[in-house]
């Protein structure tokens, strides 16, 4: 007997994928791409990545992904549809962020933290996604250092990109603000209705109305 083979159960994971055949759906792949945008994964670590993403979830518009005071307890990924991210506060809804076709979404404090979501996830259309749990997520890191490293590269980059954001708010125009995410993200105009981005960008919708033409 294989000694690996029992004391690994990643590998037997692995070895089921290729004996069996199973054919990867095209988000498997989308997946292992949004993973090897940082580090290059061999078959076996692209294998295990995906293997758990089996918690398939369709939202209607409106349908709440995640609701304030709930814990995160998985990562979706976006197969299809639009959804936005947004901070309850006083009588306003401010967005603080959206997922669309192949992002990777959840109430990212709750997951890390395991506490209470402060936020909401709601689709904007209709949403088909499908979720790792958390701790089956995590426990790819023990066995991959490579997965692990991809992660963490990712969280960097968010990371920043939260600081760009929070700089942005602080010191540009609304004009500033406007033509930045145009030039970062220009497909979010077609893809998010406008009064969502005006509370994004931490303006008035008729401010929006007037930057964007049409």
């Amino acid at each position: 007997m294989d000694a690996t083979a029992v004391k690994n159960p990643a590998h037997c994971w692995e070895v089921s994928w290729k004996v069996n055949h199973t054919p990867m759906e095209p988000w498997h792949e989308k997946i292992i791409q949004i993973f090897e945008s940082k580090v290059k994964l061999n078959s076996d670590e692209s294998a295990a990545l995906v293997h758990r993403w089996d918690n398939q979830l369709q939202l209607k518009r409106n349908d709440f992904l995640i609701e304030k005071g709930q814990v995160e307890s998985s990562l979706f990924f976006v197969i299809e549809g639009s959804l936005r991210i947004y901070y309850p506060h006083g009588d306003e809804e401010i967005c603080v962020g959206f997922a669309y076709d192949n992002n990777l979404i959840c109430a990212y404090p709750s997951f890390i933290l395991q506490q209470p979501s402060a936020y909401y996830i709601q689709a904007l259309s209709s949403v088909k996604t499908i979720a790792v749990q958390r701790h089956d997520f995590y426990n790819l890191f023990d066995r991959y250092s490579k997965i692990e490293r991809a992660w963490r590269m990712l969280e960097e980059e968010a990371l920043l990109g939260k600081i760009e954001r929070e700089t942005e708010m602080l010191t540009f125009t609304s004009e500033e603000r406007y033509a930045r995410l145009l030039q970062r993200s220009p497909h979010i105009f077609q893809l998010i209705p406008r009064k969502y981005i005006a509370s994004y960008l931490r303006m008035s919708p008729e401010t929006l109305s007037r930057l964007k033409p049409g």
